[in-house]
């Protein structure tokens, strides 16, 4: 779902070509082939060959028996970004007492584009497996934390969901505008959002916003479980008040935490 769709224009200069190559892997990539980057950034396949090899040499992918994946050094060099960092650490001790009171998935997220980014998550045995992970996306509208930033910011950010189409990912998936927008009225209203196999089957969350100092959405965090486990509606307070902790925290830091908030 990250990766770079094929057949759009190819980016010209050379570092937005090489950059383009590591974008083409989705979260769910572990490896991918010379054909599928080539596809995905609409290189030719020796210009993507060429400047695989230098990103090989450079370090920032590793050939692989069948292809291509990416490098420990992209990680190691993401851990550097300050203000992703920031956001994580303060909110990793609120995400780690709602797993130690639910013992479900924990997530921390912020709106990228049209899409809820993952940025923390913490689970552990007890836990169902879902398909979410740190790094990884999924579409704002069919998700708990993503519907927080569509209900509670500008009109023109749903109005760019909108444009691109709603896709069903389940039988339960909202793909009609009028349900959609009347559900983000509901979320507004009640202070949290409610996905209800929406985006995986099976699988239900609810997510509180945690808001900055002019009251604008900057990341969430969602309790996500299975769906015939999962009361929502009696997990709402404890969500909401881990956001609203963590919020007030982040407000008594020295200057603004900008990260993650949704333009």
């Amino acid at each position: 779902m990250d990766g770079r769709a094929a057949g759009g224009d190819p980016p010209r200069s050379v570092l937005a070509r090489g950059l383009s190559l590591l974008d083409a892997f989705g979260s769910a990539d572990t490896e991918l082939t010379l054909t599928e980057l080539a596809a995905r950034t609409g290189l030719p396949k020796p210009t993507a060959h060429r400047l695989l090899g230098e990103l090989v040499r450079w370090g920032g992918v590793e050939r692989t028996a069948n292809g291509y994946r990416l490098s420990m050094r992209l990680f190691v060099l993401g851990q550097r970004a300050p203000r992703p960092r920031g956001l994580r650490e303060a909110a990793l001790p609120y995400l780690e007492d709602l797993y130690e009171a639910t013992h479900e998935n924990i997530h921390l997220a912020v709106l990228d584009g049209t899409d809820t980014l993952f940025l923390e998550k913490v689970s552990g045995r007890r836990s169902m497996p879902i398909v979410s992970r740190v790094g990884g996306r999924l579409p704002a509208y069919c998700t708990a934390t993503g519907k927080l930033f569509l209900a509670l910011g500008p009109p023109e950010r749903l109005d760019s969901v909108l444009t691109r189409g709603l896709v069903r990912y389940t039988p339960h998936t909202i793909i009609m505008p009028g349900l959609l927008r009347r559900e983000l009225d509901r979320t507004a209203d009640r202070g949290y959002a409610v996905n209800r196999e929406e985006s995986e089957a099976g699988v239900s969350a609810v997510a509180a916003p945690i808001l900055d100092r002019r009251r604008r959405a900057i990341a969430a965090i969602s309790i996500t479980g299975n769906v015939c486990r999962l009361d929502l509606d009696r997990l709402a307070p404890a969500v909401r008040t881990a956001a609203l902790a963590l919020s007030r925290e982040l407000a008594r830091e020295p200057g603004e935490l900008k990260m993650g908030i949704p333009r």
